[in-house]
């Protein structure tokens, strides 16, 4: 994350930290709870619901970890909890959000569209494009709300782009 992001966010006593294999329990908490809703509809023990989780939240870490190498993958802390992730990559005319989740308890807060702030005027100081893959989920409307525009749709996802004027 820039120096200027990392200003802007410590007014709110935001830190960040790479994360670390130490971190995985509480990765896979937080992957697990964008999954809650879906996994109330299945008809599965908790046993294989929390293998299914493992299996897929492994699936994503090796996606991220293999198709953004130069990525930032940090765990967000917020009075010193954690409170969940912001994996980030930046190219030269775009920074990508590759994934932002807080845990439910620190979600409609306000904090995420504070985080979202700081990588929008980080994108704007640049010149660049930010961008995000986005589900069909009330995140969405996050997204609008702070500018962001659809311009392709991936079957599950919209790729959603928000440009300085």
């Amino acid at each position: 994350m820039s120096q200027t992001t990392l200003r802007a966010v410590k007014k709110i006593s935001f830190s960040f930290y790479p994360i670390t294999e130490k971190d995985f329990p509480f990765l896979f908490q937080v992957y697990a709870s964008t999954r809650s809703e879906e996994m109330g509809m299945v008809p599965w023990t908790d046993e294989e619901k929390q293998q299914f989780l493992a299996m897929q939240f492994e699936a994503q870490h090796t996606h991220y970890m293999q198709h953004y190498p130069e990525a930032n993958f940090d765990i967000i802390n917020w009075h010193g909890k954690q409170i969940g992730r912001l994996y980030v990559d930046e190219w030269p005319a775009e920074v990508r959000i590759i994934d932002i989740t807080l845990l439910p308890e620190y979600r409609n807060q306000g904090l995420g569209s504070f985080l979202l702030n700081g990588l929008m005027q980080r994108a704007a100081e640049g010149q660049k494009t930010l961008s995000i893959h986005v589900e069909n989920n009330p995140a969405m409307r996050l997204y609008k709300r702070l500018g962001f525009q659809k311009v392709n749709s991936h079957g599950l996802y919209d790729l959603m782009e928000w440009k300085a004027i």
